[in-house]
């Protein structure tokens, strides 16, 4: 029996009348899926319920943040009690101090930290902060990797891009890109010669340590090593860009997980408890050189602000309370999954990839084994599609898109993996 959305489908009819595609950012749109977005009313634990009043067991978790899932009654307690006492005074609060000082504990690189409102703005202010410090222009990426939308980090990269298959963005003047060179992500021979090429003229090397936004895309041994090798070597700064990845698979992030420490570092997501927060920070020389102490000027009105401080600060105090033991537990949910989805596979005799570490994962509907964004673009989208429609209508909710992350979180229990896994075998069923 098919599902009722009428009610978003009212409201995406009116919302495209007054919003570019009537999504505020365009993944949602649901475009590479196919059919038309739908509208979400509310979240409790490990399910989501949108405007006609389904529910589904959601593995998006708002794209990650949501670790403890929707409506975490400690972190909802938290945002209420810090509204009580005013949303917004652009003045330091004391939360600040304290959130500081658990990231900086927490995270090998970091040993001062800037609070600002967006995964972009940390990355746009990072990269500043890198040519301000080295006093050199050029900027390192790699392909595949989503650093935010500013204007010199969107050619080759993932996610939304990804997804409607645009190398580069309409709107960015060819001289905003010419500092920034692109290169394969996990290809340790390009970037050797990449960087020999340019010695002494690179101010950072920025990356996703895992890569997140053209599915998961673990680094191959020996290239985070080799990146941190040359870059010390040569007087240029390695940049994680851990918006995904940090707190997401440990405490402190990849960098702890897979024990090669940056020099700069860019938080998001988990950070903010499912609220506008993210950060940058790293060395303390370097991020002495940001304003009011040196000459790197960033400042933002709402950056710190104290509800988004209050349920980041009590997020994060909930997982040191969770140790390894809860990290050990989320891996063992998205093992289950993964395990699943390549048993209904093989049953049908359908080729996937699944590339998973931590509690997140992507599968890949290729028979190759995805290690870049050229192999992570051999993935069949329009059989991801079909899979996700069927689960769609099966009550489970997948990321609308094929280069995405699935996420899992504290509150999605086994009783919620056995129905996801029956609903995956009876999906992939209809995918031969």
């Amino acid at each position: 029996m098919s599902r009722n959305h009428s009610q978003s489908a009212a409201l995406y009819a009116e919302a495209v009348q007054y919003i570019p595609g009537g999504v505020n950012s365009p993944v949602r749109a649901f475009k590479s899926v196919g059919g038309d977005p739908l509208f979400m009313e509310r979240g409790a634990g490990s399910r989501i319920f949108d405007v006609d009043g389904n529910g589904y067991i959601d593995y998006v978790m708002s794209w990650g943040p949501l670790i403890f899932g929707h409506a975490a009654p400690r972190i909802l307690e938290a945002i209420t009690d810090a509204a009580s006492r005013g949303t917004s005074f652009g003045a330091s609060t004391a939360a600040e101090v304290t959130l500081a000082k658990k990231i900086v504990a927490a995270v090998p690189s970091i040993e001062k930290v800037r609070l600002v409102s967006s995964g972009t703005e940390a990355v746009m202010s990072a990269v500043r902060v890198a040519r301000g410090f080295t006093k050199r222009d050029l900027i390192i990426k790699f392909e595949g990797n989503y650093h935010g939308h500013s204007d010199g980090f969107l050619a080759k990269s993932g996610s939304g891009l990804a997804t409607f298959g645009l190398p580069d963005s309409a709107g960015v003047p060819a001289n905003l890109t010419r500092d920034t060179i692109t290169l394969p992500y996990n290809d340790i021979a390009a970037f050797r010669e990449a960087f020999a090429a340019h010695k002494g003229e690179v101010a950072c090397v920025m990356l996703e340590p895992i890569a997140g936004n053209m599915g998961i895309v673990p680094p191959v041994a020996g290239f985070l090593e080799t990146l941190r090798e040359l870059t010390a070597a040569d007087g240029a700064l390695l940049l994680f860009d851990e918006v995904i990845t940090g707190f997401r698979v440990s405490v402190g992030g990849a960098q702890q997980m897979l024990g090669v420490t940056p020099d700069l570092t860019t938080l998001g997501k988990i950070i903010g408890g499912g609220l506008p927060l993210a950060a940058y920070g790293g060395r303390a020389d370097i991020m002495d050189v940001v304003s009011p102490v040196g000459p790197v000027y960033q400042a933002g009105t709402l950056s710190g602000n104290p509800l988004a401080v209050a349920a980041g600060l009590e997020q994060l105090t909930i997982l040191e309370e969770g140790g390894p033991e809860m990290y050990d537990d989320l891996t063992r949910k998205i093992g289950r999954l993964a395990t699943a989805t390549q048993t209904a596979a093989d049953r049908v005799g359908v080729p996937i990839q699944i590339n998973r570490i931590g509690s997140m994962m992507t599968t890949f509907f290729t028979e190759t084994p995805v290690t870049d964004y050229t192999t992570a673009k051999t993935s069949d989208a329009a059989r991801y599609a079909k899979l996700f429609r069927s689960l769609l209508e099966q009550g489970i909710y997948f990321a609308p898109s094929q280069f995405e992350a699935a996420f899992v979180s504290t509150a999605h229990t086994d009783e919620d993996l056995d129905a996801t896994i029956a609903a995956v075998d009876k999906a992939f069923d209809g995918l031969v």
